[in-house]
């Protein structure tokens, strides 16, 4: 076992530590080390057992899960079958949630103990994915959360799952240190504490690998990429990632912040319901330029929502091609032929080059007649205000080994009854590697 920390320089913070605060790949991958699903998904998008140690459906609405026998919190709690139901309870009702995990549970009418360690989950229709959703929810004990709140967690009180470490400290947006579990059902880590700072700023995260400060970092610089797999001291690790980045319109509301007609007056329309102003905006995006010049390769431009690791998604598509002069008539058939003018924004240290993506978008934009701002937020006051839907466009992020997932959660049209809260038709720009 390794007798030093495990240090780490990480691009994003989480913000927090309540595992079903905000489904964002930020929090997860961090969550994941403390907290277990369980199920879980392997490179190739396979599942794989984690807490449960089996599954399998009975009928087209009832799942049977046994659980891994003698898994135990980090306070020494022992894992039961009524956690489960628990977990499935608590979800929904996570209060100021910016990215709810309610979907993954909003279809199930019940959970049955069996004994132990077996349970049922009944849904109230048939969802062949429901395997797939656990592998997105991390399991709590009723015992130690019944009354938890999202801040308990994030101060390290109630930060107590079954994962491979343990809480020793979280300031939020500078680090968080884990210890690791002794108890753990699972292959012992070999790293005796991990020290995980978040450091935005790309050159500061190689120059602590550099320097030694720091062991492990992601986000490589695209421009880095050559020379850091060049030295023999350092290794280079890539994959194509679950993650696609694509943009999210404002296409329910008739009028739109941040868009306007080109002398900067508000519109009496939002151009953005069109679906022809929306096809137009994705003709002016040159995917395979952004992908071979900004990311110099670290990435493949998008062919659909659906990532390489998707074992459903569609083979043999075609990556869209900037078509500006399609873009123009489209934009004149919609009833703008001199265009608009739209501001849109992102977040700034979420992804590798994710300012130098959203500035190549905007220029785009503007060679088609909109004219296009960029405003890029630190990653906090994005999401909030992209939650608020403070924004006409904004560029973010989903990461799925599942398309219906990805259907699910991006493109279904904003619908209360039935909880679907996306967007419609939003152009997907690319997966990069990770």
């Amino acid at each position: 076992m390794a007798s030093r920390p495990l240090a780490i320089g990480a691009i994003s913070a989480p913000n927090s530590l309540d595992p079903h605060f905000y489904q964002s790949p930020t929090n997860n991958q961090t969550l994941r080390q403390i907290f277990d699903p369980l199920l879980t998904e392997d490179a190739e998008g396979r599942l794989r057992p984690l807490l449960a140690q089996s599954w399998r459906a009975l009928d087209e609405l009832t799942w049977e899960f046994t659980l891994r026998p003698g898994v135990r919190f980090h306070d020494g709690t022992p894992l039961t079958p009524d956690d489960v139901a628990f977990t499935i309870e608590r979800v929904p009702n996570v209060l100021n949630s910016p990215g709810s995990f309610a979907p993954y549970v909003r279809n199930i009418a019940a959970v049955d103990v069996i004994d132990a360690t077996r349970f049922r989950i009944r849904s109230k229709t048939p969802n062949p994915y429901l395997d797939r959703d656990f592998t997105n929810l991390y399991i709590l004990s009723r015992k130690i959360h019944a009354d938890a709140a999202t801040a308990d967690f994030t101060s390290g009180k109630l930060a107590v799952g079954t994962g491979a470490f343990r809480y020793a400290g979280f300031t939020v947006g500078q680090q968080i240190e884990l210890d690791r579990n002794p108890d753990f059902w699972g292959t012992p880590t070999g790293w005796s504490r991990i020290r995980t700072r978040f450091i935005p700023d790309a050159g500061a995260r190689v120059a602590g690998l550099l320097a030694g400060d720091l062991d492990l970092i992601d986000g490589v610089p695209v421009q880095d990429v050559a020379h850091l797999a060049a030295d023999p001291k350092v290794a280079i690790f890539s994959v194509a990632s679950a993650t696609s980045v694509y943009l999210f319109p404002d296409a329910s509301r008739d009028q739109s912040p941040f868009v306007t007609d080109r002398t900067g007056q508000p519109l009496d329309r939002n151009p953005l319901k069109d679906p022809r102003v929306r096809k137009a905006l994705s003709l002016a995006i040159d995917r395979k330029g952004i992908v071979e010049k900004l990311l110099l390769g670290q990435g493949i431009p998008t062919d659909q929502f659906a990532p390489p690791p998707a074992p459903d998604r569609l083979p043999g598509r075609p990556a869209p091609v900037a078509d500006p002069v399609r873009a123009k008539q489209l934009l004149a058939e919609a009833g703008y032929p001199d265009g608009f003018g739209l501001t849109i924004h992102g977040p700034s240290g979420f992804f590798t080059s994710d300012v130098a993506v959203l500035q190549a978008v905007a220029q785009g934009f503007s060679r088609i007649g909109v004219d296009t701002k960029v405003e890029t937020l630190p990653i906090a006051t994005f999401f909030s205000r992209a939650t608020n839907r403070d924004f006409a466009l904004f560029m973010t992020t989903y990461a799925t080994t599942n398309s219906a997932e990805l259907l699910r959660q991006v493109v279904l049209t904003k619908n209360p009854d039935t909880g679907a809260c996306r967007a419609v038709q939003p152009p997907a720009l690319f997966q990069p590697e990770g």
